[in-house]
């Protein structure tokens, strides 16, 4: 049985059924680019070419194209606002935003505006349990149950099984409690506990590391676990540690509803009537180390570069090279052509992540051949089709500008 509150997970996997589980990739799929490749240039980005894995010139012609792709997309998936940025080395930026922010009052749409991100928050989590990596805290291979008590094969998953969705965890935004819970009451707020405590009345799925699984649980117990080695709060570690050294300065992870202004409303169909509302006002804690932040376009257009590469704007690291090699194994998922690192895909090269919760989707990948960075954000998570509008968008965009790169996810994995 399939239903669109699967989309809670807010992942690179569009609505499949609940609770089904992600299958081995299937014999004679796609691979995706080899992890040794993506970690040569994702740590040390080559000059573009000419030709083979670059992107191609951003031309009047390309930008009426790319125009053009956009409000088609718009059009066929019905979708009220979009905001999408393009950067390329020589190259006079592409920044546009299309429709509306309100479709209540027609106010339109704009590149500054303030917009929930949802699962890109992975890759802010995981950054941080990097850094603790690189002081030597904790290790890659420890099982959470060293510091954790409680999880369910606790003393097998490892912080890389998690970071890489490979635990065998249920996933609590699948559970229907969870769903009932947050759609009677969308302001409600919740405790990472409670979200913990819908995954764990479920038996695990697989043993660690078998398999691939998108679970928001996982990040959950990674949140936790910044908070126990680092003594503060997910929200203040991050935006020390993290958001400062990168100069996101409208980029936040907030504890409650709050939201920034200027924003753009959001439009979903995740509700308890099935009905379109406006989820703007929604309470972002179910989502928490998973899914609760807030950024902009050009916060993203930084990040993309600094979560690929490993680098600040600044020359100084985020991480280091050891371990951003480790983040960029990218091990194949049942999904053609896309790999799954520390909370990182690859995407026919395309590194990054997409995120999507009530209301709203984003789209933030950086092409390392080309060292070309893609941010697509908009103001709805309906899907069209079975699929995700950002990945719609994404598909569009790239099939023009890096036609030896499309990010063509799917809209569904492999049946088991």
């Amino acid at each position: 049985m399939t239903h669109a509150y699967t989309r809670l997970r807010g992942g690179i996997v569009a609505a499949a059924a609940v609770g089904a589980l992600v299958a081995p990739a299937a014999a004679g799929a796609t691979p995706p680019p080899s992890s040794a490749a993506a970690v040569a240039t994702a740590t040390e980005p080559p000059s573009p070419t000419a030709s083979g894995g670059g992107v191609v010139a951003l031309t009047p012609d390309v930008r009426q194209q790319v125009d053009d792709a956009v409000q088609r997309v718009m059009k066929q998936a019905n979708v009220p606002g979009v905001s999408v940025g393009i950067w390329a080395p020589d190259e006079s930026p592409y920044v546009k935003s299309f429709g509306v922010r309100d479709k209540s009052t027609g106010q339109r749409m704009a590149p500054d505006l303030f917009l929930r991100i949802g699962s890109e928050t992975k890759t802010f989590t995981v950054t941080a349990v990097l850094q603790l990596v690189d002081e030597g805290r904790i290790g890659l291979d420890d099982t959470i149950g060293k510091y954790i008590d409680g999880v369910p094969n606790g003393d097998k998953i490892t912080l890389r099984q998690l970071a890489g969705m490979r635990s065998g965890l249920f996933n609590y935004s699948a559970d229907e409690d969870f769903f009932k819970a947050l759609t009677s009451d969308p302001t409600r707020p919740f405790t990472p506990q409670q979200l913990l405590d819908y995954s764990f009345k479920h038996p695990v799925l697989f043993p660690p590391g078998k398999e691939f699984y998108y679970c928001n649980t996982n990040l959950i117990l990674l949140g936790l676990l910044v908070e126990k080695i680092s003594g503060q709060h997910l929200n203040d570690y991050i935006h020390e540690h993290v958001l400062n050294p990168a100069g996101l300065d409208d980029t936040l992870f907030p504890t409650g509803a709050e939201f920034p202004t200027p924003h753009s409303q959001g439009y979903t169909d995740q509700t308890a009537t099935g009905k379109v509302e406006d989820s703007a006002d929604w309470n972002p804690s179910w989502g928490w180390a998973a899914g609760a932040m807030i950024s902009t376009l050009d916060d993203l257009r930084v990040w993309a570069r600094t979560v690929a590469t490993g680098v600040l704007p600044d020359g100084n690291r985020m991480i280091s090279p050891a371990t951003q090699k480790q983040r960029l194994i990218t091990p194949a998922t049942p999904i053609p052509g896309a790999g799954y690192g520390l909370g990182i895909f690859n995407v026919q090269g395309w590194i990054g992540h997409n995120g999507s919760l009530p209301g709203y989707e984003s789209l933030t990948v950086y092409l390392p051949s080309a060292r070309t960075t893609l941010v697509v954000v908009l103001n709805t998570d309906i899907n069209y089709k079975n699929e995700e509008p950002s990945t719609l968008f994404g598909d569009a965009i790239t099939s023009i500008i890096s036609p030896d790169h499309v990010f063509d996810l799917p809209a569904e994995p492999t049946a088991r």
